[in-house]
């Protein structure tokens, strides 16, 4: 076995192994943070495989938001088991992302003004989300109805370590999916397309097929994580689900990662959600608003200085350091 599958291997064994590590009264805590970062950084690297072949989408909320919102709307309203709900809610984002996508590459809405159609999708779906406050409660947002106890048809359970392992294998999926992408040949295609959609075009590539391929593929897993976050927070907010915020909040987890690399989005993620979480418990309900701003300020900070993420950074550094060790005997 090669090095790097042996610490692929070793990492995964660690990964399986660490609910079972002795954490005194933390253990709860710790796993809790952990599902959130396996579940956003597959949402993370969902919008990557848009965002590093140029379609730079501002508007993922909606995907996240359709597919969260219908699998508790379907279980709350007619007891619709979320295996069921999860792939409904599924494709509901599939057609979204269809109804989005077609327009914009027929037509070659690129660039910037891409980004701005998608931020104004999420905010379309956000406020959809709000009006309809009959169903969805609105701004107070949802509360996924109780089983009444563990239950593989609701997918409730008490023990984290369900969703632990469940987050775990989902990330790992993502993973593959990732790693299948950068070795299709739909990789050449989508990166002549981010170029120069002309000549790409003139060499017999069909744009708006492949561009609408990945972007269907990007907001299928996007409500796919979606819905897994409802399950296992069992509260759903079109304020944390769905818009402006929650959009930005993937960019910025994945560009901080690196979108261009495998663990980009798992390092970017971890970054934030630690940061996030120890600005709060280090200042809490004094000084309201410096743990936000303590956060926006490291964000941009780290965005401008590290342009390719911190995986990237660390990818050139690391290259410097090699080449002149490999070329000195030369």
């Amino acid at each position: 076995m090669s090095g790097p599958r042996l610490a692929a291997a070793l990492a995964i064994a660690a990964l399986v192994g660490a609910p079972f590590v002795p954490m005194g009264g933390m253990r709860q805590y710790v796993l809790h943070v952990a599902i959130q970062i396996f579940i956003w950084a597959f949402i993370g690297s969902a919008w990557s495989l848009m965002g590093r072949f140029g379609l730079v989408s501002l508007g993922h909320g909606a995907f996240l938001g359709v597919g969260a919102y219908t699998t508790v709307l379907l279980w709350n309203h007619f007891r619709l088991t979320p295996w069921l709900g999860g792939p409904a809610g599924v494709g509901l984002a599939v057609l979204v992302a269809l109804v989005l996508g077609y327009p914009c590459f027929r037509f070659r809405v690129v660039g910037h003004y891409f980004g701005l159609v998608t931020l104004a999708v999420g905010e379309v779906v956000r406020l959809l989300i709000i009006a309809e406050r009959d169903c969805t409660d609105g701004s107070l947002g949802l509360t996924l109805k109780t089983a009444g106890g563990d239950s593989l048809l609701a997918v409730q359970f008490a023990d984290k370590r369900v969703f632990y392992y469940a987050a775990l294998l989902v990330w790992l999926a993502g993973l593959w999916i990732w790693h299948r992408v950068d070795r299709s040949m739909a990789r050449a295609a989508l990166e002549a397309i981010g170029e120069d959609e002309t000549a790409a075009a003139s060499v017999g590539i069909h744009v708006t097929r492949f561009k609408l391929g990945i972007t269907v593929a990007s907001a299928a897993l996007t409500a796919f994580g979606g819905a897994l976050y409802a399950q296992y927070i069992t509260y759903v907010n079109p304020d944390t689900l769905s818009g402006i915020g929650v959009s930005l909040k993937i960019v910025f987890a994945v560009v901080l990662g690196g979108m261009y690399s495998l663990l980009g989005p798992l390092i970017g993620t971890a970054l934030t959600t630690a940061l996030s979480e120890g600005l709060r418990i280090a200042f809490g309900l004094k000084f309201l608003g410096m743990a936000e701003t303590i956060y926006g300020v490291l964000l941009i900070v780290f965005i401008i200085f590290l342009p390719a993420g911190i995986a990237g950074g660390a990818r050139r550094l690391v290259g410097r350091r090699v080449a002149p060790v490999t070329a000195s005997p030369a």
